[in-house]
């Protein structure tokens, strides 16, 4: 009897360290990103190299590299970058405080959602573009023009994120907390906005990436620094490789700001579970 029981929970209770195969599978995942990347820049290389593509077209990596190594060099690249990065940090953080306290406001109230949610839905459909010409004549082309543009494209999704988010609470959590006798506040801040947080970090990794693109398109038309700048400057002197490490640059900056917000959310619902 004890050896059948031994045979029953033992493997159940025995704490075993991944296979092989359990390693070969986290690594293809980790490496599966990176193979459409590695083939682009394969592909880049050997047509560079056997003339598949002309030089004034696509600039061959190494040039691209080099012109990257000379704006470090330089000082230039970090004149730009901080000048990019602290327009995106205020526009997006505001954007961000916004579209949580909006959010939370319309998911909370029926009756604010009813006066204020239809009008919101109905200026969000105008493009950020297409406030350009009037904010430019209400605040100038200073940065206070970029800081309104990247707020408006980071408040939309996290105010709507938020939105659905409170709405989405589980009723037994809703009642559970009725039984434990919660005030309207404890609701909120021990059931309601944990229970979102999910669902609001989607929304603030998708407003980083609506916010970063809008920094570039702003700093294209109305800027005299910053990465979109950059991009501007070089296709004016018709300098593709300036172009091209600029693209880059501005995709390892996004992609790395991904990676943090996804980490920070995972984070989140880890504490959340806790």
């Amino acid at each position: 009897m004890a050896n059948a029981l031994t045979r029953v929970f033992l493997p159940a209770n025995r704490a075993r360290g991944p296979s092989s195969k359990d390693t070969l599978r986290t690594i293809g995942w980790t490496a599966l990103p990176w193979i459409v990347p590695i083939v682009c820049t394969l592909l880049w290389l050997l047509g560079s190299h056997y003339g598949w593509i002309s030089a004034q077209v696509l600039p061959p990596p190494s040039l691209v590299f080099e012109t990257l190594a000379a704006l470090v060099k330089s000082g230039e690249l970090w004149t730009h970058l901080s000048a990019s990065v602290t327009r995106a940090a205020v526009g997006f953080g505001g954007g961000v405080v916004l579209g949580i306290a909006l959010g939370g406001l319309l998911g909370l109230s029926r009756t604010l959602e009813a006066y204020v949610l239809p009008s919101f839905n109905a200026i969000v459909q105008v493009p950020v573009l297409g406030w350009l010409p009037f904010l430019m004549i209400v605040v100038g082309i200073g940065e206070p023009l970029k800081y309104l543009l990247i707020g408006h494209a980071a408040l939309v999704p996290v105010t709507l994120s938020t939105l659905q988010g409170f709405r989405n609470t589980p009723r037994a959590l809703q009642e559970v907390a009725s039984v434990y006798r919660y005030s309207r506040w404890q609701v909120i801040t021990r059931v309601t906005l944990p229970a979102a947080i999910p669902v609001i970090g989607t929304g603030v990794r998708l407003a980083f990436t609506k916010a970063w693109l809008t920094l570039v398109v702003v700093e294209l038309v109305a800027s005299s620094e910053g990465l979109g700048y950059l991009i501007v400057y070089g296709r004016q002197l018709f300098q593709l490789d300036l172009v091209l490490a600029a693209v880059l640059i501005v995709g390892a900056i996004g992609y790395a700001a991904d990676r943090l917000l996804n980490a920070f959310e995972r984070k989140l619902q880890r504490g959340r579970a806790n």
